[in-house]
């Protein structure tokens, strides 16, 4: 079975850094985008980054709120996806998540175009991690 598992979340005062890892397992091959998402209390679930695994595209969000201070990265001999996040803001606080779709029928940059904007349509997630920021 595919899994996906979140981990190092926490509790981080404004201004520190902190990376989020998301294990992979399961896949039987690299057609994939893995992405990152969050959702703050009262909020949708929102689109932080994705990565294509077959090619390494990295694709990010448009958001203003987290441009230039998130960034994706993997490892696939390891099978890690991480989320490096710098000068946290309280606003960050939130759940955050991984998940995964198949780039085996589309293109990866359609697959992801979709994840952003159909996160409900997703199957697979791992378990959210928390990150809580406040001084």
């Amino acid at each position: 079975d595919v899994q996906l598992q979140a981990s190092g979340g926490g509790l981080v005062r404004p201004g520190d850094s902190l990376r989020l890892s998301c294990a992979i397992s399961g896949f039987t091959d690299d057609k994939y985008a893995v992405a990152w998402f969050r959702q703050a209390p009262g909020k949708r679930r929102e689109g932080l980054s994705a990565i294509s695994l077959r090619d390494g595209q990295i694709f990010s969000s448009t958001s203003e709120s987290v441009k230039g201070r998130f960034s994706i990265s993997s490892d696939n001999d390891k099978h890690l996806l991480y989320l490096d996040m710098t000068n946290l803001k309280a606003e960050d606080t939130a759940v955050y998540y991984c998940a995964a779709e198949t780039t085996a029928m589309r293109d990866p940059a359609i697959t992801v175009g979709a994840m952003f904007r159909r996160p409900d349509l997703i199957i697979l997630w791992g378990q959210g991690t928390q990150v809580t920021v406040s001084s």
